[in-house]
Order: structure tokens, then sequence, then C-alpha cells
């Protein structure tokens, strides 16, 4: 199937990509919020690393294949983390140096994770940059090399306050170093029908870099890459987002009953659902009325990739048909003629007086987008996602230098 994203430009989507990276981050901005509501700080780390760790292995291979730098060296560690939701330009603001294959440090200039928690004390701080990077860190590993060892010169909670960088780390590949092995959540996430979904392949003959075989850049330009590659690069995104979620969703549910898992589920949903919308729409300049709501529905990752998610619009609705999103059992089922909230969410960020209508079955139903004479308030769910400075977070233009030799 083609991808959705196909008919957007070249310019469309560079813009795009970097914004579908943030919105990724975004999803734990959400859905830990109510994590910590329903089981506390020290379970919701466990829940991000069960998450992260699921999830990120998978996602981190896909992309190296699909962009031609599978190696186990320090340098396509680095490649993937430039390309991982975790990890988001600028607002993560990594700096890389590589001194031989296997050895390399970064450090963070900015941290927009940090910025989020530090408000909230020291021990949020020590659960997310302690308690949570290490095994996570580790996790990655995983993907590339398991006896990548990624440890930290100094990190937070900042001593003094204003400490800049933020963190620093090492990054050392040594056989002499014990493998590092996945966490059980990642031979479940591994078996998903998202983690082997088929994309588009990229066309090498298209104007542009159809890969990232070439060196290490320190801030990807992703207006040098080609059509068809941005077209992947976008799809995989999508798919990091929904094997991030049914991570989230499978560690979630270990820890509680169905419908309070489904709860903090679509809680985490709805957050991100609307300020997703918000980052696309005002990143594509779309219009503020039906066309554009029903236009950034088609783009949301929500409803993306295609090759995972069965939805089309025609003739000024959107319909979705039974996929397998469905049979993943993740975001798509919190959707549906009885499930509107992420979906109104979506469209009420373009404005506030905008709704859907939906109609059909729970996996096969139709969504139309209807005015209301009431502008509506913005959604609790929605609110508690904006508390992270990356809901309004604006990316600058900057220079893209080789770091490593061809």
């Amino acid at each position: 199937m083609t991808s959705t994203y196909d008919d957007l430009t070249r310019e469309q989507l560079a813009v795009l990509v970097p914004e579908l990276l943030l919105i990724g981050q975004l999803i734990d901005r959400s859905g830990m919020a109510w994590c910590i509501s329903a089981f506390g700080r020290e379970e919701m780390a466990q829940i991000a690393i069960e998450e992260w760790a699921g999830a990120s292995p998978v996602y981190t291979r896909r992309m190296q294949k699909a962009l031609r730098y599978e190696g186990t060296d320090v340098i396509t560690i680095f490649k993937g983390l430039q390309l991982d939701i975790g990890a988001p330009p600028q607002f993560m603001d990594f700096r890389y140096a590589v001194e031989d294959r296997w050895h390399g440090t970064f450090h963070l200039d900015h941290c927009g994770a940090l910025m989020d928690v530090e408000p909230m004390g020291p021990e949020f701080v020590r659960s997310m940059c302690h308690d949570i990077e290490d095994p996570t860190f580790d996790a990655t590993a995983v993907a590339t090399n398991p006896r990548a060892q990624v440890r930290p010169v100094h990190r937070p909670p900042r001593m003094p306050a204003d400490r800049a960088p933020h963190c620093a780390w090492t990054v050392i590949i040594d056989d002499a170093h014990p493998p590092v092995t996945a966490l059980p959540a990642f031979d479940v996430i591994s078996q998903t029908l998202a983690a082997g979904v088929e994309l588009d392949p990229i066309d090498p003959d298209d104007e542009g870099m159809a890969d990232y075989a070439g060196p290490l850049l320190d801030d990807v330009d992703f207006a040098a890459f080609s059509h068809s590659a941005l077209v992947r690069i976008a799809d995989e995104v999508c798919l990091q987002m929904q094997l991030l979620n049914l991570s989230f969703v499978h560690a979630v549910g270990q820890r509680t009953d169905a419908d309070a898992a489904r709860e903090i589920c679509r809680k985490q949903l709805v957050g991100i659902a609307g300020i997703a919308a918000e980052r696309i729409a005002r990143a594509l300049a779309l219009p503020r009325d039906a066309a554009g709501a029903l236009r950034v529905l088609e783009l949301h990752p929500l409803l993306n990739p295609a090759a995972y998610v069965a939805a089309s619009v025609a003739d000024g609705s959107l319909s979705v048909r039974p996929s397998a999103a469905h049979q993943d059992s993740g975001w798509l089922t919190l959707c549906g003629p009885d499930a509107t909230d992420a979906l109104s969410a979506v469209v009420q960020a373009v404005d506030p007086l905008l709704d859907v209508e939906v109609t059909g079955s729970p996996d096969d139903w139709t969504l139309q987008v209807v005015t209301r004479d009431t502008p509506a308030q913005e959604r609790g769910e929605v609110a508690v996602t904006r508390f992270s400075t990356g809901a309004a977070f604006e990316f600058e233009p900057r220079m893209s230098l080789p770091i490593t030799p061809v």
C-alpha cells in the first residue's frame, strides 16, 4: 500500500519528519502522568523502562535496515539515536564526538525532557536520568552491539542548578564487556504485527539522499534526503510510535485489570492526539476548517503508517477498516463509534468549534467532521500533555556538518 505521506512535497516532508520525531517523544509526557497517578513514581519508572526496552530495539533495527547504515559500531548507535523518537532533534540536543569505531561521547546541550521534569523535584529527575536511562540505554545497545556500554560522565540532578551541558556520556564497545540481554518486553513486542510491517522501499534513483550510509552528521538535514527516503522515514517514525504504544499497553496491562489499563491508555492517546494534531496543522500551515481537520487526521500518527492502519480519506470523510493495527490491540482499538475522545481531540486542535460524528462498528467505521455552535474546552488529557515544553517547541535552521569521514 502506498504511504499516506507520498503526496506531500519533499519540502513539506522535511518539515514534518522532525515534528513526528518530537511527537513520539511527547507520548510519554502524556502517558506517564497517568501512570504516576495510578501507580506512583517508582512504578511509573518501571513502566517507562519496560516500554522503551520493549520497543526501541525493534524499531532501531528497522531504521538501520531502511536507511542502509546497519553495523556494530558507535557510529551506527549515534545514527540510530538521531532517527529515534526517544531523541528528537534540538529538543533533545545530542552533540556527538567519535574517537574511533568503538569509542565515542555525547552530551546534551539542551534536554527538553529534563526541562519538563526538573520543576517536579530531584526525585523525579533521578527517576528519569538514572533509574530509566541506564537500562534503556542498554536496550538501545542491544539493537546494535550488546557489548556497548553507555555510561555517564555527569548527569542530573544538576549541581550547580544551571550546569551545562545538561549531561555527558561515554560510549565504549569492547569484547571484554559482558553482553547486554534484552528485557522480556522485547520478546513480546518483537512478535507484534507492527514489528514486521513491510513499508514502501526507497527509490535509489530519486533526487537527494536515499540512505544514511555516508558520514555521521552533527545535525541531520532532512531536506537533503530524497522524497522517497523521507516518505519511508515518516512511515518508520509513525511505526516507532505504534510500537512504543504497544509496549506501553503491555507494561500497564501487567499492573492492573483490563478496564483500568484501557482507561490509562485512553488518556495517553487523547493527550498526545491533541498536541500532535496541533503541531502538524501548524507545521504544514493547514487550513483551520473541516477540510484541514480531515487532512490532519489523515497525516496523524494515530492513523499511520498506511501499511499498518487501513484508513483513507475520500468524499469528505475518513474511513477505517479492519487492519493489523486492530489485531495488535493498540491505539486504533481506542477509537470508534463509541470511543470518539481522541478523534475529537484531533479536530478540536484545528478549531475548537469542530467535532466528529462516527458511525459503524468498532473496527469498521466512517468519520465525518462537523461544526458545533459552541467551542469545545481543551480536554484535560491534552492540557496535561501541554505541560511539556515540547508542546510549543520551535525548531531552528542548522548547518549539517559531517562528524566522521565518508
